[in-house]
């Protein structure tokens, strides 16, 4: 006889434990994904979440080595890694941040980071990662954050039962997960493509259209409304000599140049919501439904029976959110203290 635990178990999350997430990204994209992971990584340190696993939908090795690189320096070597195969061509966009750090070297012409893995191509597939994780985990008490392509989720909705969980992937997430924080799209203009769209614009409609449960989207808006500062990068973290996000940033463009937090915005609503009355972060627009279209757009229209919602920011909550990236990310990790 097979015993699916967790699975089939109806235990609740305890409500004092870290809130489990799993972040879903593209890493190697753009640099705002290894800004977020900064603040996954901070918060772990304050015991506010538990970061699960690190599920990546951007292909090759380097994306999967700067994710080990960033576990191991952060102090966290037991975070999981999920990969993709066969997924969105991306290959060959923007992947010089995470290729050049993995290939930065010290004075004696050792890698400058540390690394906890040995190999990368022999990681768990995302999408079987994801069931093992959510076979375990108590009811509604994991949150996934999703700032890249769609693919992952996509092919975990249709992931039939199997030994590991006797539920359908639908199934399991209506079961397991209370909130999926995603970035794409703009919601102000249906017409304009995305990148974390247009990238899979099938799996973005299928996401959308079947996900199971409550959707929260940063949109584009957001993000490039809040613009981090080059000047920070430059001059607030002098108390180390090697950084692997502040290399990242600094290779990934010309500094200095202030980068959109569009990713940032995403995990920051899962841990703070919309912020407080004194000092509010984000609007919410919703409930509706969001759907993707076919140039790679998104529209969100009302409906009282939807479960979609939206964030925005106007020029006060533009200011707070800033100042909380201005206070955290220069901030020293537990591991670097």
């Amino acid at each position: 006889m097979l015993f699916f635990y967790g699975c089939q178990d109806s235990k609740k999350a305890d409500a004092a434990a870290p809130q489990t997430v799993i972040f879903e990204t593209d890493l190697g994209n753009d640099v705002d994904d290894a800004m977020a992971l900064d603040l996954f990584f901070k918060y772990m340190d304050e015991g506010k979440i538990n970061l699960a696993a690190i599920m990546l939908n951007k292909e090759g090795d380097f994306s999967a080595e700067y994710a080990d690189i960033l576990c191991t320096w952060y102090g966290h070597p037991e975070v999981q890694i999920g990969i993709i195969r066969d997924g969105a061509d991306c290959a060959t966009d923007a992947v010089q941040y995470a290729q050049k750090v993995c290939q930065m070297q010290d004075a004696d012409g050792k890698p400058l980071f540390a690394r906890t893995r040995k190999s990368y191509s022999d990681l768990p597939l995302a999408v079987d990662l994801y069931r093992k994780i959510l076979s375990e985990a108590p009811d509604q008490s994991v949150v996934i954050v999703s700032t890249g392509f769609s693919t992952n989720l996509a092919r975990l909705l249709d992931t039939p039962a199997d030994d590991v969980c006797p539920l359908t992937g639908r199934e399991l997430v209506a079961k397991k997960v209370s909130l999926l924080s995603t970035m794409a799209g703009a919601a102000s203009n249906e017409n304009q493509p995305e990148y974390n769209i247009i990238k899979d614009i099938p799996a973005a409609k299928k996401l959308f259209a079947e996900w199971p449960g409550k959707i929260v989207d940063s949109p584009f808006e957001v993000g490039i409304a809040i613009r981090y500062p080059g000047t920070s990068i430059e001059q607030d973290f002098g108390w180390t000599q090697a950084h692997p996000m502040v290399e990242a940033y600094k290779v990934y463009n010309t500094m200095p140049y202030d980068e959109p937090t569009w990713d940032l915005t995403s995990f920051v609503y899962v841990v703070e919501g919309l912020g407080t009355e004194d000092k509010p972060f984000f609007g919410l627009v919703g409930p509706g439904k969001i759907a993707a279209n076919d140039i790679g757009g998104m529209r969100f229209t009302p409906d009282a029976q939807g479960n979609h919602y939206y964030l925005t920011v106007d020029s006060t909550q533009v200011a707070n959110v800033l100042a909380l990236f201005r206070e955290r990310l220069p901030a020293v990790p537990a591991a670097q203290k």
